[in-house]
């Protein structure tokens, strides 16, 4: 810990190595190890027992946190114009079709959700190259694909979360910010792990939450015992 600033070295001496804490404990801890002067991202990584090449161990999916997520959420909406009105009312920051696929293609991306109709996904679908790696590209299993914009656009505004396991079996998210309180943490982080548990595949073998860590942006990482997330 010699090249981190004296600030984050204080906090750290707050976590005890030898020790998993319970959300609950992880939750008024985070507080308390923030470093940064701006308000942070407060996030949760989970180390599974699952093996995303094979498809069948893929662990993706969409959780409403109670409490929000904190964060301002830009969306767009690649849609026909038979849509687009009700996507501008419902809230999204960029709604069109293939001026937008046309940005895309030269680099655009300045979004955290894209949610596209069915239909113009004959259209979009070249846009995955550029997409995919970013995490944005539509999909039904992430509820980003679908005729009911409106209620898609409202319910990413209002703390929609997609989540998707990467190559090594890591899921990682932000439940917050750290200026929310420690219940409204809870809750978030409680809501998200629930959905995570549910979510587990059937081939999954042995432990399927093998570590749990819980952090602000800048902040040391506090580990959350197995065992409060298991007995959700």
């Amino acid at each position: 810990m010699a090249n981190r600033g004296k600030k984050y070295r204080q906090v750290a001496e707050l976590i005890d190595p030898d020790m998993e804490y319970t959300i609950e404990e992880a939750c008024d801890l985070v507080q308390k190890t923030k470093t940064a002067n701006f308000d942070e991202s407060v996030d949760i990584d989970l180390r599974l027992g699952v093996d995303p090449r094979h498809a069948d161990q893929m662990v993706r999916g969409t959780v409403s946190l109670p409490n929000g997520t904190g964060k301002t959420v830009r969306v767009l909406a690649l849609v026909n114009e038979a849509k687009q009105e009700e996507a501008k009312e419902a809230g999204a920051d960029f709604v069109g079709l293939d001026e937008y696929i046309e940005k895309i293609e030269e680099g655009w991306a300045d979004v955290d959700v894209i949610i596209a109709t069915p239909d113009v996904m004959g259209k979009i679908g070249r846009l995955g190259r550029y997409l995919g790696p970013r995490g944005l590209m539509p999909n039904p299993k992430s509820g980003t694909v679908t005729m009911d914009v409106a209620d898609a656009v409202n319910e990413f505004k209002s703390g929609k979360l997609d989540f998707r396991v990467d190559k090594a079996g890591i899921l990682h998210t932000s439940i917050g910010k750290s200026s929310f309180e420690p219940s409204e943490l809870r809750e978030n982080a409680i809501a998200f792990l629930q959905t995570v548990m549910k979510m587990r595949p059937a081939s999954s073998k042995g432990l399927y939450i093998r570590s749990a860590f819980l952090s602000t942006t800048m902040g040391p990482s506090i580990p959350v015992s197995r065992s409060s997330i298991t007995s959700l």
